[in-house]
């Protein structure tokens, strides 16, 4: 069995889906992965088809060093307008996320009610490779994969707000302090009533 960084509580029900050392950006799935936490299971996944054929981008909030700003990422509300459309990393997200849908209804949870309550992106080992260089001599050329790991819960029924016995409340008037403080007072003694 694998670890994942957060176990969800086993009352809630959910579904799990994770890929280890893959040879994709880390910076590029971790902003991916940053931007679909807490989306629709079904939103994210168009999110992402929409991020292949360009439509949409991906806002880059954290790596943003070299990164142009894009008129487009002002749609997301993220800060900035830097972002890019990272083909090669989308995919793989995408893959991921359907896998974690499939998990869940093999499960028998209803598709249309998931959200991804959890997506992180960690860092893998480096590829390491050589290149040759002016003068003889050699440099790194390493590769920087990601570890990549979702999961998806099942929205629980909205449940209404219940009225207050006084009428006052979420429609009426707010009770200030002193009003709330007349309320919990208890008379003492034997006045007449």
């Amino acid at each position: 069995m694998v670890r994942y960084s957060v176990e969800p509580d086993t009352a809630v029900p959910h579904s799990k889906s994770r890929g280890s050392h893959l040879r994709v950006h880390f910076k590029h799935c971790r902003e991916i992965a940053h931007h679909i936490q807490g989306m629709d299971a079904g939103k994210a996944k168009k999110f992402l088809e929409d991020v292949t054929q360009f439509k949409s981008i991906v806002p880059f909030t954290k790596f943003t060093g070299g990164i142009g700003r894009k008129a487009m990422a002002k749609q997301h509300k993220s800060p900035g307008d830097k972002g890019r459309w990272p083909i090669k990393a989308t995919v793989v997200v995408k893959d991921l996320l359907s896998n974690a849908i499939a998990n869940a209804e093999s499960k028998g949870l209803e598709a249309d009610k998931l959200y991804i309550s959890h997506a992180q992106c960690n860092r893998a080992p480096p590829g390491r490779r050589r290149t040759y260089r002016a003068h003889g001599r050699i440099g790194k050329y390493a590769s920087q994969p990601a570890h990549i790991e979702l999961i998806l819960s099942q929205r629980s029924e909205a449940v209404e707000k219940a009225d207050d016995e006084d009428g006052e409340g979420a429609r009426g008037r707010k009770i200030t302090k002193k009003e709330a403080a007349m309320k919990r007072f208890v008379k003492v003694g034997g006045g007449s009533a």
